[in-house]
Protein backbone atom coordinates (compact mmCIF):
# COMPACT_ATOMS: atom_id res chain seq x y z
CA UNK A 1 0.00 0.00 0.00
CA UNK A 2 1.33 3.54 -0.85
CA UNK A 3 -0.27 6.67 1.11
CA UNK A 4 -0.44 10.31 0.83
CA UNK A 5 -0.72 12.41 3.84
CA UNK A 6 -3.03 15.77 3.83
CA UNK A 7 -1.50 17.80 7.16
CA UNK A 8 -4.47 20.36 8.37
CA UNK A 9 -3.41 23.18 10.67
CA UNK A 10 -6.68 24.70 12.30
CA UNK A 11 -7.50 26.44 15.13
CA UNK A 12 -9.13 24.01 17.62
CA UNK A 13 -7.15 20.97 16.23
CA UNK A 14 -4.44 19.61 13.74
CA UNK A 15 -5.58 16.75 11.47
CA UNK A 16 -3.68 13.84 9.83
CA UNK A 17 -4.98 12.47 7.08
CA UNK A 18 -3.84 8.95 4.63
CA UNK A 19 -4.69 8.08 1.74
CA UNK A 20 -4.26 5.37 -0.15
CA UNK A 21 -4.93 6.59 -3.68
CA UNK A 22 -4.86 3.26 -5.68
CA UNK A 23 -7.86 1.58 -3.48
CA UNK A 24 -9.50 5.31 -3.30
CA UNK A 25 -9.36 4.81 0.48
CA UNK A 26 -8.60 7.36 3.49
CA UNK A 27 -7.01 4.27 5.59
CA UNK A 28 -6.29 6.27 8.41
CA UNK A 29 -7.52 10.09 10.31
CA UNK A 30 -6.46 11.50 13.38
CA UNK A 31 -6.39 14.64 15.03
CA UNK A 32 -4.93 16.45 18.22
CA UNK A 33 -6.51 19.69 20.14
CA UNK A 34 -4.71 22.70 20.39
CA UNK A 35 -5.32 25.41 22.93
CA UNK A 36 -6.28 28.56 22.30
CA UNK A 37 -5.24 31.84 24.41
CA UNK A 38 -7.62 34.71 23.64
CA UNK A 39 -8.23 38.46 25.67
CA UNK A 40 -10.39 40.92 26.48
CA UNK A 41 -8.57 43.24 23.90
CA UNK A 42 -9.02 40.96 21.04
CA UNK A 43 -5.95 38.69 20.81
CA UNK A 44 -5.63 35.36 19.89
CA UNK A 45 -3.02 33.40 20.05
CA UNK A 46 -0.53 30.19 19.60
CA UNK A 47 2.65 29.05 20.37
CA UNK A 48 4.15 27.71 17.36
CA UNK A 49 5.33 24.57 19.25
CA UNK A 50 1.97 23.77 20.40
CA UNK A 51 1.36 22.92 16.49
CA UNK A 52 4.55 20.68 16.28
CA UNK A 53 3.48 18.77 19.84
CA UNK A 54 -0.31 18.35 18.08
CA UNK A 55 1.46 17.09 14.73
CA UNK A 56 3.81 14.49 16.78
CA UNK A 57 0.50 13.74 18.95
CA UNK A 58 -1.76 13.18 15.82
CA UNK A 59 0.97 10.80 13.74
CA UNK A 60 1.63 8.55 17.13
CA UNK A 61 -1.92 7.70 16.65
CA UNK A 62 -1.17 6.59 13.29
CA UNK A 63 -0.64 2.86 12.84
CA UNK A 64 3.43 2.70 12.32
CA UNK A 65 3.05 0.33 9.15
CA UNK A 66 0.37 3.17 7.91
CA UNK A 67 2.87 6.09 8.22
CA UNK A 68 5.82 4.16 6.50
CA UNK A 69 3.27 4.09 3.52
CA UNK A 70 3.58 7.41 2.78
CA UNK A 71 5.20 8.48 -0.59
CA UNK A 72 4.46 12.09 -0.50
CA UNK A 73 2.94 14.71 1.80
CA UNK A 74 0.76 18.38 1.92
CA UNK A 75 0.44 20.79 4.43
CA UNK A 76 -2.89 22.92 4.65
CA UNK A 77 -3.54 25.72 7.30
CA UNK A 78 -5.45 28.33 8.99
CA UNK A 79 -4.68 31.58 7.24
CA UNK A 80 -3.68 35.14 7.77
CA UNK A 81 -1.26 33.99 10.91
CA UNK A 82 2.18 36.00 11.71
CA UNK A 83 4.87 33.67 12.22
CA UNK A 84 8.22 35.44 12.86
CA UNK A 85 11.57 33.62 12.42
CA UNK A 86 14.85 34.53 13.65
CA UNK A 87 18.17 34.24 11.35
CA UNK A 88 18.08 30.48 13.37
CA UNK A 89 14.84 29.91 12.16
CA UNK A 90 13.85 30.35 16.09
CA UNK A 91 9.98 31.88 16.55
CA UNK A 92 10.43 35.24 18.07
CA UNK A 93 6.40 35.49 19.49
CA UNK A 94 3.41 34.03 19.95
CA UNK A 95 1.59 33.56 16.88
CA UNK A 96 -1.39 35.66 16.75
CA UNK A 97 -4.29 34.22 14.43
CA UNK A 98 -6.30 35.14 11.83
CA UNK A 99 -9.76 35.63 14.50
CA UNK A 100 -7.31 37.98 16.43
CA UNK A 101 -8.94 41.60 16.53
CA UNK A 102 -6.22 43.43 18.24
CA UNK A 103 -4.66 45.54 15.60
CA UNK A 104 -7.45 47.63 14.32
CA UNK A 105 -5.66 50.39 14.87
CA UNK A 106 -2.56 49.19 12.93
CA UNK A 107 -5.30 48.54 10.09
CA UNK A 108 -6.45 51.89 9.95
CA UNK A 109 -2.91 53.11 10.30
CA UNK A 110 -1.45 51.49 7.56
CA UNK A 111 -4.62 51.71 4.59
CA UNK A 112 -4.05 55.79 5.69
CA UNK A 113 -0.18 55.45 4.89
CA UNK A 114 -0.62 53.73 1.71
CA UNK A 115 -3.15 56.32 0.49
CA UNK A 116 -6.60 55.17 1.76
CA UNK A 117 -8.93 52.47 1.37
CA UNK A 118 -10.00 52.74 -2.19
CA UNK A 119 -6.02 52.51 -3.33
CA UNK A 120 -6.31 49.53 -1.62
CA UNK A 121 -8.67 47.91 -3.09
CA UNK A 122 -7.33 49.43 -6.50
CA UNK A 123 -3.90 48.44 -6.39
CA UNK A 124 -3.53 45.33 -4.28
CA UNK A 125 -7.16 44.08 -4.41
CA UNK A 126 -8.00 43.79 -1.02
CA UNK A 127 -8.43 46.20 2.37
CA UNK A 128 -6.45 45.76 5.39
CA UNK A 129 -8.64 44.18 7.71
CA UNK A 130 -8.27 43.05 11.21
CA UNK A 131 -6.89 39.56 10.99
CA UNK A 132 -5.01 39.77 8.32
CA UNK A 133 -1.26 39.73 8.48
CA UNK A 134 -0.05 42.72 7.57
CA UNK A 135 -1.23 44.51 10.51
CA UNK A 136 0.21 42.07 12.90
CA UNK A 137 3.43 42.83 11.65
CA UNK A 138 2.82 46.83 12.00
CA UNK A 139 1.80 45.78 15.51
CA UNK A 140 5.22 43.50 16.67
CA UNK A 141 7.62 46.50 15.61
CA UNK A 142 4.95 48.36 17.70
CA UNK A 143 5.14 46.41 20.93
CA UNK A 144 8.25 44.19 20.96
CA UNK A 145 10.69 46.55 18.82
CA UNK A 146 13.73 44.55 20.34
CA UNK A 147 12.70 41.10 18.98
CA UNK A 148 11.10 43.11 15.83
CA UNK A 149 14.65 44.34 15.10
CA UNK A 150 16.03 40.27 15.03
CA UNK A 151 13.14 39.08 12.98
CA UNK A 152 14.85 37.70 9.66
CA UNK A 153 11.57 36.14 7.99
CA UNK A 154 7.99 35.92 8.04
CA UNK A 155 6.13 32.89 7.72
CA UNK A 156 2.60 31.65 7.99
CA UNK A 157 0.95 29.12 9.77
CA UNK A 158 1.07 26.12 7.16
CA UNK A 159 4.59 27.56 5.48
CA UNK A 160 5.71 26.93 9.25
CA UNK A 161 5.00 23.75 8.86
CA UNK A 162 6.50 23.01 5.63
CA UNK A 163 9.64 24.93 6.70
CA UNK A 164 9.36 21.98 10.06
CA UNK A 165 9.46 19.56 7.21
CA UNK A 166 11.30 19.98 4.81
CA UNK A 167 14.01 22.92 6.04
CA UNK A 168 12.70 25.29 3.29
CA UNK A 169 11.28 28.85 3.75
CA UNK A 170 8.50 29.65 1.35
CA UNK A 171 5.03 30.93 0.63
CA UNK A 172 2.66 29.95 -1.81
CA UNK A 173 0.18 32.95 -3.60
CA UNK A 174 -3.32 31.47 -2.11
CA UNK A 175 -1.86 31.83 1.22
CA UNK A 176 -0.25 34.73 0.75
CA UNK A 177 -3.12 36.18 -0.79
CA UNK A 178 -4.24 36.63 2.82
CA UNK A 179 -0.99 39.11 4.39
CA UNK A 180 -2.68 41.87 2.82
CA UNK A 181 0.37 42.57 1.00
CA UNK A 182 0.44 40.29 -1.89
CA UNK A 183 -0.59 42.18 -5.39
CA UNK A 184 -3.02 39.85 -6.21
CA UNK A 185 -3.37 40.56 -10.12
CA UNK A 186 0.48 40.81 -10.56
CA UNK A 187 0.46 38.08 -8.02
CA UNK A 188 3.97 39.75 -6.39
CA UNK A 189 5.07 41.39 -3.20
CA UNK A 190 3.55 44.74 -3.32
CA UNK A 191 6.46 47.16 -2.31
CA UNK A 192 4.42 50.66 -1.49
CA UNK A 193 2.37 48.30 0.93
CA UNK A 194 5.23 46.64 2.58
CA UNK A 195 6.32 50.53 2.66
CA UNK A 196 3.16 51.50 4.47
CA UNK A 197 3.33 48.98 6.79
CA UNK A 198 6.92 49.95 7.80
CA UNK A 199 8.49 52.46 6.08
CA UNK A 200 11.78 52.31 8.20
CA UNK A 201 12.63 48.81 7.64
CA UNK A 202 13.61 46.60 4.68
CA UNK A 203 10.35 44.49 4.78
CA UNK A 204 10.77 42.70 1.38
CA UNK A 205 14.05 41.35 2.93
CA UNK A 206 12.10 39.40 5.12
CA UNK A 207 9.64 37.86 2.86
CA UNK A 208 10.44 34.23 1.46
CA UNK A 209 10.70 32.92 -1.78
CA UNK A 210 7.07 33.39 -3.18
CA UNK A 211 5.76 29.64 -5.19
CA UNK A 212 3.44 30.66 -7.92
CA UNK A 213 2.23 27.31 -8.99
CA UNK A 214 1.98 23.95 -6.98
CA UNK A 215 5.10 21.88 -6.95
CA UNK A 216 7.88 20.08 -4.63
CA UNK A 217 9.27 22.82 -1.90
CA UNK A 218 11.60 19.87 -0.44
CA UNK A 219 11.57 16.49 1.37
CA UNK A 220 11.08 15.55 4.82
CA UNK A 221 14.39 15.64 6.50
CA UNK A 222 15.86 12.73 8.21
CA UNK A 223 15.44 14.13 11.97
CA UNK A 224 11.49 14.95 11.16
CA UNK A 225 11.44 11.15 10.19
CA UNK A 226 13.20 9.66 13.11
CA UNK A 227 10.47 11.79 15.54
CA UNK A 228 7.36 11.59 12.98
CA UNK A 229 7.50 7.89 11.52
CA UNK A 230 7.15 9.27 7.95
CA UNK A 231 9.67 8.10 5.35
CA UNK A 232 12.59 10.48 4.83
CA UNK A 233 12.80 11.97 1.90
CA UNK A 234 9.56 11.70 0.70
CA UNK A 235 8.33 15.13 -1.21
CA UNK A 236 6.55 17.78 0.30
CA UNK A 237 4.10 19.89 -1.99
CA UNK A 238 3.60 23.68 -1.09
CA UNK A 239 0.33 23.15 0.24
CA UNK A 240 -1.38 25.99 0.99
CA UNK A 241 -4.25 27.76 3.15
CA UNK A 242 -7.00 25.86 4.52
CA UNK A 243 -9.68 27.64 2.23
CA UNK A 244 -7.20 27.00 -0.84
CA UNK A 245 -7.11 23.02 0.16
CA UNK A 246 -10.51 23.03 0.46
CA UNK A 247 -11.52 24.06 -2.68
CA UNK A 248 -8.98 21.42 -3.92
CA UNK A 249 -10.64 19.06 -1.45
CA UNK A 250 -14.14 19.69 -2.51
CA UNK A 251 -13.45 19.85 -6.26
CA UNK A 252 -14.06 23.38 -6.81
CA UNK A 253 -11.42 24.30 -8.97
CA UNK A 254 -13.13 25.12 -12.34
CA UNK A 255 -16.04 27.94 -12.52
CA UNK A 256 -19.68 27.11 -11.74
CA UNK A 257 -19.49 25.48 -7.26
CA UNK A 258 -19.65 27.32 -4.67
CA UNK A 259 -18.06 25.97 -1.45
CA UNK A 260 -19.04 26.72 1.94
CA UNK A 261 -17.07 25.33 4.98
CA UNK A 262 -19.10 25.34 8.13
CA UNK A 263 -16.03 25.57 10.20
CA UNK A 264 -14.86 27.59 13.44
CA UNK A 265 -14.98 30.25 11.00
CA UNK A 266 -17.54 30.14 8.13
CA UNK A 267 -16.53 30.58 4.41
CA UNK A 268 -17.88 31.02 1.25
CA UNK A 269 -15.91 30.82 -1.82
CA UNK A 270 -15.53 29.80 -5.74
CA UNK A 271 -12.67 29.65 -8.28
CA UNK A 272 -12.54 32.23 -11.00
CA UNK A 273 -10.10 32.48 -14.19
CA UNK A 274 -9.53 36.32 -13.85
CA UNK A 275 -8.95 38.63 -10.40
CA UNK A 276 -12.25 39.42 -8.91
CA UNK A 277 -12.16 42.80 -6.61
CA UNK A 278 -15.39 43.72 -4.83
CA UNK A 279 -15.55 47.62 -4.82
CA UNK A 280 -17.22 46.83 -1.32
CA UNK A 281 -14.06 44.98 -0.05
CA UNK A 282 -16.24 42.34 1.84
CA UNK A 283 -15.35 39.60 -0.74
CA UNK A 284 -11.73 38.71 -0.15
CA UNK A 285 -9.61 38.65 -3.51
CA UNK A 286 -7.23 36.28 -3.18
CA UNK A 287 -5.81 34.08 -5.42
CA UNK A 288 -6.28 29.75 -5.19
CA UNK A 289 -3.40 27.37 -4.82
CA UNK A 290 -4.46 26.12 -8.48
CA UNK A 291 -3.04 29.07 -10.41
CA UNK A 292 -6.50 30.89 -10.55
CA UNK A 293 -8.32 33.04 -8.21
CA UNK A 294 -10.53 32.32 -5.21
CA UNK A 295 -13.18 35.16 -4.28
CA UNK A 296 -13.73 34.42 -1.01
CA UNK A 297 -15.69 35.91 2.24
CA UNK A 298 -14.98 34.90 5.61
CA UNK A 299 -17.50 35.19 8.89
CA UNK A 300 -15.63 34.51 12.21
CA UNK A 301 -18.55 32.99 14.37
CA UNK A 302 -19.41 29.70 12.72
CA UNK A 303 -19.10 26.34 14.68
CA UNK A 304 -17.95 28.98 17.12
CA UNK A 305 -21.85 29.96 17.91
CA UNK A 306 -23.61 26.50 18.12
CA UNK A 307 -20.73 25.24 20.23
CA UNK A 308 -20.67 28.05 22.59
CA UNK A 309 -24.40 27.82 22.74
CA UNK A 310 -23.68 23.90 23.31
CA UNK A 311 -21.82 24.61 26.05
CA UNK A 312 -23.73 27.45 27.82
CA UNK A 313 -26.52 24.65 28.03
CA UNK A 314 -24.66 21.46 28.44
CA UNK A 315 -26.13 19.55 25.31
CA UNK A 316 -23.76 17.29 23.61
CA UNK A 317 -23.86 16.41 20.05
CA UNK A 318 -26.84 14.12 19.93
CA UNK A 319 -28.95 16.61 22.55
CA UNK A 320 -27.98 19.28 20.09
CA UNK A 321 -28.94 17.34 16.99
CA UNK A 322 -32.73 16.39 18.37
CA UNK A 323 -33.10 19.98 19.54
CA UNK A 324 -32.71 21.38 16.60
CA UNK A 325 -34.72 19.68 14.66
CA UNK A 326 -37.64 19.59 17.28
CA UNK A 327 -37.34 23.31 17.00
CA UNK A 328 -39.54 25.05 14.20
CA UNK A 329 -37.56 27.20 11.13
CA UNK A 330 -37.02 30.23 12.16
CA UNK A 331 -36.65 29.39 16.21
CA UNK A 332 -40.31 30.69 17.06
CA UNK A 333 -39.16 34.31 16.24
CA UNK A 334 -35.13 34.59 18.15
CA UNK A 335 -32.40 35.60 16.34
CA UNK A 336 -28.77 35.15 16.99
CA UNK A 337 -26.56 37.41 15.68
CA UNK A 338 -23.07 35.74 16.20
CA UNK A 339 -20.68 38.11 16.58
CA UNK A 340 -18.75 36.33 19.34
CA UNK A 341 -15.65 37.20 18.10
CA UNK A 342 -16.11 40.39 16.26
CA UNK A 343 -16.74 40.16 12.86
CA UNK A 344 -14.78 40.27 9.99
CA UNK A 345 -18.54 40.51 7.43
CA UNK A 346 -19.65 42.93 8.05
CA UNK A 347 -16.61 44.54 9.21
CA UNK A 348 -17.16 45.58 12.62
CA UNK A 349 -14.18 43.38 15.16
CA UNK A 350 -14.88 44.85 18.23
CA UNK A 351 -18.98 43.58 18.10
CA UNK A 352 -20.65 41.09 20.42
CA UNK A 353 -22.91 38.82 19.82
CA UNK A 354 -26.64 39.79 20.05
CA UNK A 355 -29.93 37.59 20.95
CA UNK A 356 -33.47 39.25 19.48
CA UNK A 357 -36.76 38.19 19.78
CA UNK A 358 -37.01 36.03 23.24
CA UNK A 359 -40.45 36.31 25.43
CA UNK A 360 -42.07 34.13 27.56
CA UNK A 361 -43.39 31.49 25.05
CA UNK A 362 -40.14 30.75 23.23
CA UNK A 363 -37.81 31.19 25.35
CA UNK A 364 -36.43 27.43 25.56
CA UNK A 365 -32.58 25.69 25.08
CA UNK A 366 -34.28 23.93 21.29
CA UNK A 367 -34.80 27.53 20.00
CA UNK A 368 -31.73 29.09 21.01
CA UNK A 369 -29.48 26.14 20.00
CA UNK A 370 -31.59 26.23 16.26
CA UNK A 371 -31.16 30.54 15.79
CA UNK A 372 -27.70 29.68 16.60
CA UNK A 373 -27.28 27.52 13.76
CA UNK A 374 -29.51 29.79 11.55
CA UNK A 375 -27.69 32.89 12.64
CA UNK A 376 -24.37 31.10 11.52
CA UNK A 377 -25.97 29.91 8.14
CA UNK A 378 -27.70 33.44 7.49
CA UNK A 379 -24.25 35.22 7.94
CA UNK A 380 -23.05 32.90 5.27
CA UNK A 381 -25.93 33.42 2.50
CA UNK A 382 -24.79 36.72 1.94
CA UNK A 383 -21.30 36.04 0.91
CA UNK A 384 -23.29 33.72 -1.52
CA UNK A 385 -25.38 36.60 -3.07
CA UNK A 386 -22.89 38.62 -3.47
CA UNK A 387 -20.53 36.48 -5.14
CA UNK A 388 -23.65 36.47 -7.33
CA UNK A 389 -23.92 40.09 -7.46
CA UNK A 390 -19.88 39.94 -8.37
CA UNK A 391 -20.84 37.32 -11.87
CA UNK A 392 -19.74 34.14 -9.44
CA UNK A 393 -23.16 31.97 -9.51
CA UNK A 394 -22.98 28.36 -9.14
CA UNK A 395 -25.77 25.44 -9.41
CA UNK A 396 -24.82 23.86 -6.09
CA UNK A 397 -23.28 24.45 -2.72
CA UNK A 398 -20.43 22.08 -1.42
CA UNK A 399 -20.53 21.77 2.07
CA UNK A 400 -17.63 21.09 4.33
CA UNK A 401 -16.73 21.50 7.83
CA UNK A 402 -17.65 20.10 10.72
CA UNK A 403 -20.97 21.40 10.23
CA UNK A 404 -22.07 19.00 7.78
CA UNK A 405 -22.03 16.31 10.53
CA UNK A 406 -26.15 17.89 11.48
CA UNK A 407 -28.78 16.73 8.79
CA UNK A 408 -31.00 20.11 10.05
CA UNK A 409 -28.07 22.34 9.30
CA UNK A 410 -27.64 20.45 6.10
CA UNK A 411 -31.17 21.35 5.27
CA UNK A 412 -31.28 24.66 6.37
CA UNK A 413 -28.19 25.72 3.95
CA UNK A 414 -30.24 24.16 0.83
CA UNK A 415 -33.40 26.46 2.30
CA UNK A 416 -31.95 29.61 3.53
CA UNK A 417 -29.45 29.81 0.09
CA UNK A 418 -32.12 28.35 -1.95
CA UNK A 419 -29.32 26.31 -3.48
CA UNK A 420 -28.74 22.47 -3.93
CA UNK A 421 -26.43 21.08 -1.24
CA UNK A 422 -24.09 18.46 -2.25
CA UNK A 423 -21.80 16.62 0.20
CA UNK A 424 -19.13 14.21 -0.52
CA UNK A 425 -18.03 10.58 0.21
CA UNK A 426 -14.63 12.86 1.56
CA UNK A 427 -15.86 14.77 3.84
CA UNK A 428 -12.32 15.98 5.47
CA UNK A 429 -12.18 19.45 2.80
CA UNK A 430 -8.86 20.73 3.67
CA UNK A 431 -6.72 18.00 5.01
CA UNK A 432 -8.16 16.17 1.42
CA UNK A 433 -7.21 18.15 -0.58
CA UNK A 434 -3.34 18.64 0.98
CA UNK A 435 -3.31 15.27 0.50
CA UNK A 436 -4.73 15.53 -3.50
CA UNK A 437 -2.07 18.71 -4.08
CA UNK A 438 0.58 15.88 -2.39
CA UNK A 439 -0.58 12.90 -4.76
CA UNK A 440 -0.57 15.42 -7.62
CA UNK A 441 3.60 16.00 -7.56
CA UNK A 442 3.98 12.16 -8.09
CA UNK A 443 2.03 12.33 -11.00
CA UNK A 444 3.63 14.37 -14.39
CA UNK A 445 1.21 16.97 -15.66
CA UNK A 446 -1.61 16.52 -12.51
CA UNK A 447 -0.23 19.50 -10.75
CA UNK A 448 -1.72 21.58 -14.30
CA UNK A 449 -5.17 20.02 -13.52
CA UNK A 450 -6.16 19.38 -10.20
CA UNK A 451 -9.47 19.90 -10.59
CA UNK A 452 -9.46 16.45 -13.35
CA UNK A 453 -7.36 15.07 -10.41
CA UNK A 454 -9.98 15.93 -7.95
CA UNK A 455 -13.13 14.88 -9.81
CA UNK A 456 -11.00 11.31 -10.20
CA UNK A 457 -11.21 10.82 -6.30
CA UNK A 458 -13.98 12.49 -4.88
CA UNK A 459 -17.45 10.88 -4.88
CA UNK A 460 -21.10 12.36 -3.72
CA UNK A 461 -22.38 10.92 -0.91
CA UNK A 462 -26.03 10.91 -2.04
CA UNK A 463 -27.56 10.31 1.78
CA UNK A 464 -26.41 13.69 2.79
CA UNK A 465 -26.99 15.60 -0.41
CA UNK A 466 -30.47 17.90 -0.32
CA UNK A 467 -32.81 20.27 -2.04
CA UNK A 468 -34.23 23.51 -1.14
CA UNK A 469 -37.93 23.21 -0.08
CA UNK A 470 -39.82 25.93 -1.53
CA UNK A 471 -41.99 26.22 1.31
CA UNK A 472 -39.02 26.73 3.56
CA UNK A 473 -37.24 29.10 1.23
CA UNK A 474 -40.16 31.57 0.64
CA UNK A 475 -40.21 31.59 4.82
CA UNK A 476 -36.59 31.57 5.25
CA UNK A 477 -36.49 34.94 3.13
CA UNK A 478 -38.85 36.82 5.16
CA UNK A 479 -36.63 35.64 7.84
CA UNK A 480 -33.83 36.50 6.61
CA UNK A 481 -34.53 40.04 6.06
CA UNK A 482 -35.24 40.41 9.67
CA UNK A 483 -31.96 39.12 10.39
CA UNK A 484 -30.14 41.89 8.55
CA UNK A 485 -32.50 44.43 9.89
CA UNK A 486 -31.17 43.35 13.51
CA UNK A 487 -27.50 43.65 12.54
CA UNK A 488 -28.19 46.57 11.16
CA UNK A 489 -29.74 47.60 14.12
CA UNK A 490 -26.75 46.80 16.23
CA UNK A 491 -24.15 48.00 14.10
CA UNK A 492 -23.85 51.15 15.51
CA UNK A 493 -23.39 50.29 18.91
CA UNK A 494 -19.85 48.63 17.73
CA UNK A 495 -18.91 51.14 15.34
Amino acid sequence: MQTVVGIDLGTQSLKVLFYDFSNRQVVACESAELDLYQNDEGAAEQQAHWWLNALHEALGKVDPAIRRSAVAAGVSGQQHGFVPLSRTGEVLAPVKLWCDTSTVAECDEIMEAYGGPQRCLEEVGNLVVPGYTASKVRWFSKESEGLYEQMDCILLPHDYLNFYLTGERCMEAGDASGTGFLDIRGRKWSADMLAAIDPDHDLAGCLPELRLEPGVIGTIRPEVAQRTGLPEGIPVSTGGGDNMMGAIGTGNASRGKITMSLGTSGTVYAHSDQPIIDPRGEIAAFCSSTGGWLPLMCTMNCTVTTELMRGMLKADIREFESAVSGSPRGAEGIITIPFFNGERTPNLPRAKACIVGLDSHNARPENLLRSALEGATFALRYGVERLGELGIEASEILLTGGGVGSSTWRQAVADICNAPVTVLDQNEGASFGAALQALSVLDPGAEDDLQDLADRHLSRNELLCCEPKKSSVNFYNDTYRDYQSAVGAITPLYT
